[in-house]
């Protein structure tokens, strides 16, 4: 029996996971999406095109791969039928390709507007959600007052009804006020264009690929600096972003997880509210954020940057058993003549190396600094073309980290992509 791989973010969400499953699929029988929902964006680039997925695995572009949008995801009828949509205008047929859990619950519109009106009641102290139903969805899945795509085979009308009166009522009680009817309008004409699909019981269908000898790449969404259990809490996603996600995502065994890729950017973002300990409010962030075009695929909003946060980086490695690493937008570094890694934090004065339970205040980073490698590597397509000085920062993080860099990125494309012929 083949195990699963797993890749998945070990930062704030981000770190390029969409260009990477792109890459790594070819190896694959079938791509799994095991949590989150369209509040993640995973940009793709190859042949001119750019495309952002949102619900629908990266694997979509390969050929006939098997895609399997799991159990752990929540999903939005009207969001998916404009994505799904789009990219069958440009030639990609998902009907034959795509397969949806039936316990995969419903982004409901009344769940939008509740995400609205509880960031709101908020005020200055909002998360930064991206106001797409997330947190109120998986809210609803945790009550047990959830709606889930299976259910729209049965006597759906009242199933949906009795959970938009539910939502109206505390709406009510918030004296909340808004439209819906636009929003119903649209998410009714996802709801019929699902129904071209094919709902499965997903975790009998992994299972059955994995008897069958079939290799899975599964992809996480946001990062994992943002699990609900484990990432900067209150300010995460509301769903397990690590790799124990993926066996409750997908109902796999965890004797069933084989390699663990870590995704990680050669510095550092995050979008939204919370804690950052390396942000940088200089001209050095100003300009990693311009040269890696640092704006969010499905929210636009701007990231904030900083230097790479090894201490963060290490206790992901340790949480998601990451077997190998890959570093993306190496190339943003480019023109940097020092570069800076975060190998402690300073709490209360107190230096330490492990992730404190909380970073939003008294929390000092402390920094190894090294030499820039000031060349372009846009255009390397072989590690041997690698300056010394960019070797040694790769060097530096993998001995902090105890886990190979297998793949660096120097670029969006996906010819910009450098195996590296590290000892295992």
């Amino acid at each position: 029996m083949k195990s699963i791989d797993v890749l998945l973010g070990l930062q704030w969400g981000d770190e390029g996971k969409g260009k990477v499953v792109d890459v790594l699929t070819p190896k694959y029988d079938a791509v799994a999406r095991f949590q989150g929902g369209p509040n993640a964006g995973h940009t793709l680039e190859f042949e001119g095109q750019k495309y952002v997925l949102r619900s629908i695995p990266s694997g979509i572009f390969q050929g006939n791969k098997v895609n399997v949008i799991g159990n752990g995801v929540v999903l939005d009828p009207a969001l998916f039928k404009q994505e799904a949509e789009q990219l069958a205008a440009s030639g990609h047929d998902l009907t034959s390709r795509l397969v949806i859990s039936k316990k995969a619950h419903l982004i409901l519109p009344t769940h939008r507007i509740l995400d609205a009106a509880y960031e709101a009641a908020k005020g200055d102290a909002k998360v930064g959600t991206t106001g797409k139903g997330i947190g109120p969805t998986y809210t609803d899945k945790t009550s047990r007052n959830g709606v889930r795509v299976g259910d729209i085979l049965g006597n759906f009308e009242e199933i949906y009804a009795k959970a938009k009166k539910r939502h109206e009522d505390i709406l009510k009680s918030m004296n909340y006020s808004y439209d819906i009817t636009e929003l119903e309008k649209e998410w009714f004409e996802g709801i019929e264009y699902l129904k071209k699909f094919r709902f499965v019981d997903s975790e009998h269908f992994v299972n059955r690929l994995l008897a069958e000898g079939k290799s899975i790449l599964c992809e996480g969404a946001q990062g994992t600096m943002l699990d609900v259990d484990f990432g900067s809490y209150p300010f995460v996603t509301s769903s397990n972003t690590i790799c124990a996600g993926a066996c409750t995502g997908l109902g796999v065994a965890p004797n069933k997880i084989g390699e663990v890729y870590g995704i990680f950017k050669a510095y550092c973002t995050r979008v939204g509210s919370g804690p950052f300990p390396t942000e940088l409010f200089d001209e050095v962030g100003d300009e990693i954020g311009r040269r890696g075009h640092e704006f969010g695929a499905v929210t636009g909003r701007k990231r904030r940057c900083g230097w790479i946060d090894l201490v963060a980086l290490k206790y992901s490695v340790m949480i998601n058993g990451v077997t190998k690493l890959i570093m993306m937008k190496s190339d943003v570094l480019d023109t940097f003549d020092t570069i800076k890694a975060c190998v402690a934090y300073k709490v209360n004065g107190v230096e330490t190396d492990e992730f404190p339970y909380d970073i939003t205040q008294g929390v000092e980073p402390v920094y190894a600094e090294m030499p820039g490698w000031k060349t372009d590597m846009t255009k390397m397509t072989s590690e041997d073309e690698f300056p010394e000085e960019f070797n040694a920062y790769v060097s530096f993080i993998e001995e902090t980290l105890g886990v190979p860099v297998k793949i660096v990125s120097v670029g969006p494309d996906r010819e910009q992509t450098i195996e590296r012929y590290t000892e295992e």
